[in-house]
């Protein structure tokens, strides 16, 4: 069975279940777009569906020999620095063309595919896409009219904002942040996400196939991940947001995922963000729940 790892052994959770594929008997390869094209050689027929993989170590794989890919990270390409600034972009632009082709092309069980990835990459659409299957998500406003962003921000008791792309951790919007010329400068370099504040705890959901585990995150901070004492409780999810984690999946199209929610005082659950390749090693400690194994037998399937 050939199992690739979309990442490399830098990282801890590609090495864990690099650790536990080969535990059950499978040996898994780094699949490490950063060695494209240098140390990396692919090739692909676009008539015949047919091309191989040659891997750094010299293992020559067909891309219809592979079973499954687990989408730890994309490093992109490394073509190397050239004095030629416009062949370098050709060069840039042609490896990744070429390596993104074969991404959507290699005919296996990704977990997760390049479209999941995608919808990451684009938070305003996995937004609407969530709010279109019923599920409940703050009220949001995108964009960079700063007299819109200053009505909005005040239509609200409170307010957070954060990236479009994501990448940097959420923030209480304040009086300082609406001054006029702030605002209006802010607005004309880029977008931003503005969002309600949601009271009440944090919840995060993984789903990995049909099985969904979730625990209460509990932290001080208004973002989770700037706590590293946070404490983490399993929970049950009522029965209705379970099935809510299971369609999000599938409406994102995420073999497995981690699923932020915001639980109000009231018990309504209030969707805030699906990743395609969360973090899953403390949560796992923390809670005992089996991520590893799951994603394994996933993999192998």
């Amino acid at each position: 069975m050939n199992i690739l790892i979309l990442g490399n052994s830098g990282d801890a959770h590609a090495l864990a279940v690099e650790k536990a594929l080969a535990e059950a008997g499978v040996i898994a390869d780094y699949f490490d777009t950063s060695l494209f094209p240098t140390q990396l050689r692919i090739s692909w027929e676009p008539v015949n569906q047919t091309g191989y993989l040659v891997l750094p170590q010299g293992r020559n794989l067909k891309i219809t020999d592979i079973h499954s890919v687990y989408w730890r990270n994309f490093a992109g390409v490394g073509v190397p620095v050239l004095q030629d600034v416009y062949q370098q972009q050709i060069a840039i632009d042609d490896s990744t063309s070429a390596l993104r082709s074969l991404l959507q092309t290699i005919p296996a069980r990704w977990v997760n595919s390049w479209e999941a990835y995608q919808f990451h990459k684009e938070k305003p659409l996995q937004l609407s896409k969530v709010k279109q299957i019923g599920v409940t998500i703050p009220q949001t406003l995108i964009g960079n009219d700063a007299q819109e962003i200053s009505s909005f921000v005040r239509s609200l008791d409170k307010a957070i904002f954060k990236p479009v792309y994501g990448g940097a951790h959420a923030k209480l919007v304040t009086a300082d942040h609406l001054e006029p010329r702030r605002l209006s400068l802010a607005a004309s370099i880029a977008p931003v996400t503005i969002q309600e504040y949601i009271p009440g705890t944090n919840i995060r959901s993984y789903v990995i196939g049909q099985s969904v585990y979730a625990a209460e995150i509990r932290t001080q901070q208004l973002d989770f991940r700037e706590d590293v004492q946070a404490q983490l409780i399993p929970v049950d999810l009522p029965a209705v947001v379970e099935q809510q984690c299971l369609e999000i999946a599938r409406a994102l199209k995420l073999e497995w995922t981690a699923i932020d929610w915001r639980c109000k005082p009231s018990g309504e659950y209030v969707f805030l963000e699906a990743n395609p390749s969360p973090m899953f090693l403390h949560f796992e400690r923390q809670t005992g729940f089996p991520i590893t194994r799951k994603l394994v037998e996933l993999l192998m399937q």
